[in-house]
């Protein structure tokens, strides 16, 4: 068999049709390639004529290779999107230009606009690597509709953030973390007549806190810099400048992530650990991951400067520190295999070399340490309260999430 590695340009549409009673549409696009790995686009407000000009690299496609694209249109006030239109087209150079159809009734609804670059591969391990996401690492971050309505507090707690890596693959394989049997939150989530529901109530918040409208952030990370930009302590969009409420929008904000690398979309996905919406959650990475029966892997995270937070003054601009991130594998729904962890370390440098990575087990007590001078840096030096640090509930409502790691 032989392989090709890929560039596909979106580089727009025309002739939509209107889909909104108030507007025309808020159209994007879900690609998938042999069924392997998916593109989602950006999503354009209000046109019939999108612009996307948006690059996907893929390494190591199989010759024949098919592209099959949903062209859907962001409808805010529903859970679920309306449909425009497909088509599907086998992968070969050149632009193209191609017709978009309703599925059932093969009607005419637009034109889209794409090139492709296929150049044969030079990986000699191409089959044992095959549809190897290879970039651009965008990002895409969300807000929740509902603050600013309902709370003053900080938006990025309510924000999740969704970063597409590379190389996920390369140094993965076909490992996977499947659901932990041991823990007893998992089960509830997992197993069980009761665990429907329980699945219910967290893809609709999973869906709510990772819709994708023309409200959120999308970018590309460029410059190896660029992920330090999104750590910083700024807000909502439209909150970049400092001010005398918010002095550090443009510091590296000292706090932990909870994150999942989940397996059907090459994503990071993660949140700050004292994100509202994870209070009464059953399990904070079954949020994140939309209750996946397996990730890639999962834990926590958190930047630090050289050394640690402890060793740090705000005297000391940012641009003038090494910067580390510190992550491990702290997540009972999961329990990822530790052994993994040299894998990590490798998978975030290659994607991240803004950072030196230490990747720790759980029960390090390098990890507690570092854990705990960042904490206490956010309340002592930035102004963070400490119920932002960690999911908040009243008394009656908290519950000890025991760790239960599974048999390795």
């Amino acid at each position: 068999m032989s392989f090709n590695d890929l560039v596909v340009h979106f580089q727009g549409a025309s002739g939509l049709p209107k889909m909104d009673v108030v507007g025309t549409a808020d159209p994007y696009f879900v690609v998938k390639l042999d069924g392997k790995i998916q593109y989602i686009s950006s999503v354009k407000e209000n046109t019939l004529s999108p612009v996307w000009n948006e690059a996907w690299r893929i390494k190591n496609v199989p010759q024949g290779a098919v592209m099959a694209v949903d062209v859907m249109d962001k409808d805010s006030n529903s859970l679920t999107d309306g449909y425009i239109g497909q088509f599907s087209l086998e992968v070969s150079s050149g632009e193209k230009e191609v017709r978009i159809e309703d599925r059932a009734l093969k009607r005419n609804r637009g034109t889209f606009c794409l090139k492709i670059d296929v150049v044969p591969s030079t990986d000699v391990q191409a089959c044992d690597h095959s549809y190897q996401f290879d970039g651009p690492i965008r990002y895409s971050l969300h807000y929740s509709p509902t603050v600013g309505r309902l709370t003053r507090a900080d938006s990025r707690l309510y924000a999740t953030w969704k970063v597409y890596i590379k190389g996920i693959r390369l140094f993965f394989g076909d490992e996977v973390q499947p659901w932990n049997t041991n823990y007893s939150k998992a089960r509830s989530i997992f197993q069980g007549p009761a665990s429907l529901a329980v699945r219910s109530v967290i893809h609709t918040g999973h869906r709510m806190l990772y819709a994708r409208s023309a409200a959120n952030t999308f970018g590309v990370l460029e410059a190896p810099s660029d992920i330090l930009h999104l750590l910083h302590g700024h807000a909502a969009p439209g909150t970049d400048s400092a001010s005398e409420r918010a002095p550090f929008v443009h510091r590296i904000k000292p706090a932990l992530y909870t994150y999942v690398i989940s397996v059907d979309d090459d994503s990071i996905r993660f949140s700050e650990t004292g994100a509202r919406f994870l209070v009464n959650m059953a399990s904070k990475h079954a949020l994140h991951s939309n209750c996946a029966q397996a990730v890639r892997y999962s834990g926590e995270f958190h930047p630090r400067p050289e050394g640690g937070w402890d060793k740090f003054s705000d005297d000391m601009r940012d641009e003038d520190v090494r910067w580390e991130l510190v992550i491990d594998n702290k997540s009972g729904t999961y329990s990822p295999n530790k052994a993994l962890l040299p894998k990590l370390k490798q998978l975030m440098e290659y994607n991240f070399p803004a950072f030196t990575v230490i990747a720790l087990n759980y029960q390090d007590p390098e990890l507690a340490r570092s854990s705990e001078a960042c904490l206490a840096y956010a309340t002592s030096k930035r102004g963070v309260k400490p119920e932002d640090l960690v999911p908040y509930a009243s008394p009656s409502e908290k519950e000890t999430e025991r760790w239960c790691p599974r048999r390795r």
